[in-house]
């Protein structure tokens, strides 16, 4: 909420309310301080914001409005850093923290390193004002961290250019072009290196150490696999639910949702059916529900839809398959049950 919370203030400061905005875009999504925006929610706020403030700077403006206090912990490691080049560092592995949006890759040269920015957009591609706040930001907190107006040796993007050619020198210098491979801040090896006069080993350890805290609590609170099991359980008995409805209960876009599953060796439909398979198996053999109640409970239209998923899944009929759980699990006569059945008759 942090990110999104300085686009909502580059939008007020040009006289755009924030509920208009977030109307605009379509997002009504309660905007807690712990919130966190699905990609396309956040793409469409950048779109709205550039299409009511009319400013083909907009993004350049969003992005030097980032201070110490936009990153949260995340600020407090980077001031204590050691280096920008360590700073970095710790944005990449705290980038969760920040936004799923993106990640920086470093690449070092002899004189010169570049540091890339990756957008890792939803199902819409990425307004380039996200791109220009980006790296104006990265630009603006490099300059809150060495208190010192450190100028990019180069910066490019990927897109046209937005706004007028001055608008962009104003932030970044001289050199910067458009229409390139990537989108990126070339900064020279000296001032990456250079000491920082706010480096503290202690104070960068002991926030580092409540960032791994966090970003650990945010990782095991979004195991893809129980949450989306717990979401179709609760949902499966009114219809079968799309990866789309799936993708926005979990705040993701569907591309998103898709690429993590893709990564954990699974998909949408792979888990769906897994799941179904389970409970289908589970539901037969421990349960007396009728065969047609239980289609019912996993989201089939009819019975025989049910049926044939069943056999796929087995290689047996659902009642087959039931007979053969109850007789193996009924208890065996034991030696001497019938002799001790007479006498006592």
């Amino acid at each position: 909420m942090s990110w999104v919370n300085t686009l909502l203030l580059a939008a007020e400061r040009q006289g755009v309310p924030r509920q208009r905005l977030l109307q605009r875009a379509g997002v009504h999504t309660e905007l807690r301080a712990d919130a966190r925006l699905p990609v396309d929610d956040i793409t469409r706020l950048w779109r709205a914001a550039a299409e009511l403030t009319g400013d083909t700077g907009f993004g350049l403006k969003a992005g030097r409005l980032v201070g110490p206090g936009s990153f949260n912990v995340v600020s407090f490691i980077l001031l204590a850093s050691a280096t920008l080049r360590d700073a970095v560092a710790e944005v990449q592995k705290f980038q969760r923290l920040i936004s799923d949006g993106g990640r920086f890759q470093l690449v070092p040269g002899e004189t010169h390193s570049w540091l890339i920015y990756h957008p890792q957009q939803g199902d819409l591609a990425f307004s380039p004002h996200q791109i220009e706040a980006v790296l104006a930001a990265v630009v603006s907190v490099f300059r809150w961290i060495t208190t010192r107006a450190v100028q990019p040796v180069a910066v490019q993007f990927s897109h046209a250019r937005l706004a007028p050619l001055a608008d962009y020198q104003a932030v970044f210098g001289p050199q910067v072009e458009f229409a390139q491979a990537f989108n990126g801040v070339q900064l020279d090896n000296a001032t990456l290196d250079q000491p920082l006069q706010s480096a503290d080993l202690q104070l960068a350890t002991l926030h580092r150490e409540y960032a791994t805290a966090q970003l650990a609590a945010l990782s095991q609170s979004s195991d893809l696999g129980e949450q989306l099991r717990a979401w179709l359980l609760a949902r499966l008995s009114s219809g079968l639910p799309d990866a789309a409805a799936a993708a926005r209960h979990l705040g993701l876009s569907g591309r998103v949702l898709a690429r993590r599953l893709q990564a954990k060796g699974t998909s949408y439909r792979a888990l769906l059916d897994a799941m179904r398979r389970e409970r289908a198996c589970e539901q037969v053999t421990h349960t007396p529900a009728s065969f047609a109640s239980i289609a019912r409970a996993l989201g089939f239209s009819e019975a025989s839809a049910f049926n044939r998923a069943f056999r796929r899944w087995t290689g047996q009929s659902p009642g087959q398959w039931r007979l053969d759980s109850r007789a193996s699990a009924a208890p065996t006569p034991g030696p001497g049950t019938g002799a001790q059945s007479s006498t006592s008759q």
